[in-house]
């Protein structure tokens, strides 16, 4: 398989590449030239199929040219052993729980899965460089990657987050792992902390020097793994005759999530129709109900993980409909909320029924109940557990969600970070010093 860029202007790239490289040298974002679809076989029996066994036909379908399918099965084996229920909610709305993995967040998937990746070409390059992975962080992507890289040989990484913009429990998890895992605190925003990232690729200095790919969602091998939950909650759906007119609804940030679901849709996957959630950070919003997409600046919210103001992976949504924004509306939605929603949407489903949503996950419910239709089966995103939003869970509810031991765990590690201005040619200097 090769793989092109979105801006087309760059030549195409091996897997390989595209995976250790993460931004293509015109600046556009890696896609397949062709996206496999699953067959109506796999379909028939896919209520009879594990999280792993699901993971693994779907990434022999996306990858099996290029990395062994055995490799990538016992990949799937080892790095997806966690539970991801669908939970009813109320009348037909479902939740897709995608917070029991390590980090408890939904990007655990695609970490772990991209970082055994990136080991299988480490092993096998007769290079022997070391890879740097330079991940920008509005919460939970830093967590996620740092521990899904811990310890892996041969490869550094470096967190950028927002100072001060993200919870205490996200920083935490991945200020606190020492090893080869450094975290940098920029004085600004999600969207400069990914703007440094980005820029870094396409240094000729930095490039020169030292081997750099990226852990975002902008990497493929981050994305495309994201696609096997969806198999996954549909799989779920199917089992219990809930499978027919499925809508899911997504809380939506820098639109990777969004875009797997989109992909697994284009690879044959039976949803009727998606639904972007959004905070006040809305330019997918009115890209909808306009036409016309304008980057703004990053609105801070307390569901800072969709804290973004020019989804990078927005053109990814557009080059699977061909720029049309017409065949775009007609598959998705979109609808945001402010604070003040978020937190009424999570005091009235806690208290009408037992179910305790965060930020994020409020907003797609939200969205997912406001937008509903009859006859439709609605399923929405709940990406990570409320415990690592607990202030403002306490502040809605009344009281702190418990948190769970493992979270706990670095909450009493020692926060370990380096503090930087937003600008590049300090971050550049530093890693040059690195290399």
């Amino acid at each position: 398989m090769k793989y092109y860029s979105t801006n087309h202007l760059a030549p195409l790239a091996t897997l390989r590449d595209a995976v250790t490289k993460g931004l293509a040298p015109d600046k556009g974002l890696y896609m397949p030239q062709s996206l496999p679809v699953m067959s109506p076989s796999f379909f028939e029996h896919i209520q009879d199929l594990s999280l792993p066994e699901i993971a693994g036909k779907v990434a022999t379908a996306l990858f099996g040219e290029d990395v062994p399918e055995e490799e990538l099965h016992q990949i799937a084996c080892e790095t997806l052993n966690f539970e991801i229920p669908v939970v009813h909610v109320n009348d037909n709305i479902y939740s897709l729980e995608l917070f029991h993995g390590p980090t408890l967040a939904f990007k655990d998937v695609g970490a772990r899965f991209m970082a055994r990746m990136l080991a299988h070409f480490v092993k096998t390059s007769t290079e022997g460089n070391t890879i740097n992975v330079l991940a920008a962080t509005s919460g939970d992507t830093g967590s996620a990657v740092a521990n899904g890289f811990l310890g892996v040989e041969g490869i550094q990484v470096y967190v950028l987050y927002p100072y001060g913009k993200v919870s205490p429990i996200q920083e935490a998890q991945f200020t606190t792992l020492g090893q080869n895992i450094t975290a940098i605190a920029i004085d600004g925003t999600f969207d400069d902390c990914q703007a440094l990232v980005k820029k870094a690729f396409t240094d000729d200095a930095l490039n020169n020097r030292m081997k750099l790919t990226s852990a975002n969602s902008i990497n493929l091998a981050r994305l495309l793994p994201q696609t096997f939950y969806y198999f996954h909650a549909y799989a779920q759906m199917k089992r219990n005759g809930l499978d027919r007119n499925l809508r899911i609804c997504v809380p939506s940030g820098n639109f990777g999530n969004i875009a797997a679901g989109l992909i697994a849709m284009k690879m044959g996957l039976p949803v009727h129709r998606f639904i972007a959630a959004n905070n006040r950070d809305d330019v997918f919003c009115c890209y909808l109900s306009t036409g016309e997409y304008h980057p703004s600046a990053t609105i801070p919210t307390i569901a800072n993980a969709m804290d973004v103001g020019a989804p990078s992976n927005f053109a990814r949504i557009l080059d699977l409909f061909n720029g049309s924004h017409d065949a775009i509306q007609a598959v998705v939605a979109g609808m945001a909320f402010d604070d003040n929603q978020i937190r009424e949407t999570i005091s009235n489903v806690y208290r009408s029924y037992n179910y305790l949503l965060d930020p994020h996950g409020a907003c797609a419910y939200a969205a997912l109940h406001k937008l509903l239709r009859p006859g439709e089966n609605g399923l929405f995103l709940e990406t990570a557990h409320p415990a690592k939003f607990s202030e403002t869970i306490a502040s809605v509810i009344g009281r702190r969600p418990q948190l769970p031991q493992r979270l706990q765990a670095f909450m009493d590690r020692k926060k370990q970070s380096i503090f930087m201005d937003n600008d590049f040619e300090s971050f550049k200097c530093f890693l040059l010093n690195k290399g």
